[in-house]
């Protein structure tokens, strides 16, 4: 598989404080990369450096072999889309309408019939038609929160970048959500890649294909989620003790055990 993305010595500083510390990471295509730490670990700050929300203090992104520093927005938004950790906006708009805004970087002087059946089929296969016309703000904070990622998946990227994509939800709409991020991913026709900040272990373990561990700005291990969740890696990150089962799926599952102490 080719390379999608490529992060080189990726540096980002509050001030005096260390965020990110030259980090270097590559996705695959149709590879789903879940990152995974401990509050303040810089997971949203290195999504937010990729999509040039933050300014990199150093370091280079590629997509597809191609330097995106100085990518302007609208270039940028063909290839990259985010769904930021929570939705502040509360528009009083339709659903379908919220979803038409990733077709923003494609429109030029009015939508398209192409624009409005690609947002109808996102609508379909992310199961929003039962409130595709009813406003953005009446809709409960779950709710909100996949039509932001519909609104995503709409924008047809080649990388999407998620932070916390299932805190809102319960626990069927979580799983409901990853498959679906995981159903496009693997979508061989049509090759892009997902970088997921996440805090439910067990979830990562499910989908991810790699996850990244990150402490203090650094990355402590990437690779297989079989390869990097050892009780040893999960103590060294989280500070908890833990035990790992095969599951009868094949899948690993995590039981955390307690705290350590120091």
């Amino acid at each position: 598989m080719a390379n999608l993305l490529e992060v080189s010595n990726l540096s980002f500083n509050y001030g005096r404080l260390k965020v990110l510390e030259n980090l270097n990471l590559t996705i695959k295509e149709n590879e789903l990369v879940c990152i995974l730490g401990v509050n303040g670990a810089g997971k949203s700050t290195l999504l937010k450096c990729i999509n040039k929300i933050l300014p990199m203090d150093t370091g280079e992104i590629s997509i597809d072999s191609k330097v995106v520093n100085d990518s302007d927005p609208a270039s940028l938004s063909r290839l990259i889309s985010y769904v930021p950790q929570s939705v502040k906006s509360s528009f009083s708009i339709d659903v379908f309408d919220v979803v038409m805004l990733g077709r923003r970087p494609y429109i030029n002087w009015a939508i398209s019939k192409n624009d409005r059946e690609i947002v109808s089929k996102t609508i379909h296969f992310f199961g929003l038609e039962e409130f595709a016309f009813r406003k953005f703000n009446r809709l409960s904070g779950g709710e909100r929160q996949r039509v932001v990622i519909a609104k995503a998946i709409a924008q047809e990227p080649r990388l999407f970048l998620l932070d916390e994509p299932t805190s809102d939800l319960d626990l069927n709409n979580q799983i409901q959500v990853m498959k679906k991020i995981k159903t496009l991913v693997e979508d061989k026709a049509n090759p892009r890649s997902a970088l997921i900040a996440i805090h439910d272990i067990n979830i990562a373990a499910r989908f991810a294909d790699r996850i990244i561990l990150l402490s203090e700005g650094k990355i402590i291990a990437d690779g297989e989620p079989v390869e990097v969740l050892t009780p040893e890696n999960i103590a060294e990150v989280f500070m908890v003790s833990s035990e790992i089962y095969n599951s009868p799926s094949g899948n690993i599952q995590i039981v955390v055990k307690d705290e350590i102490n120091n």
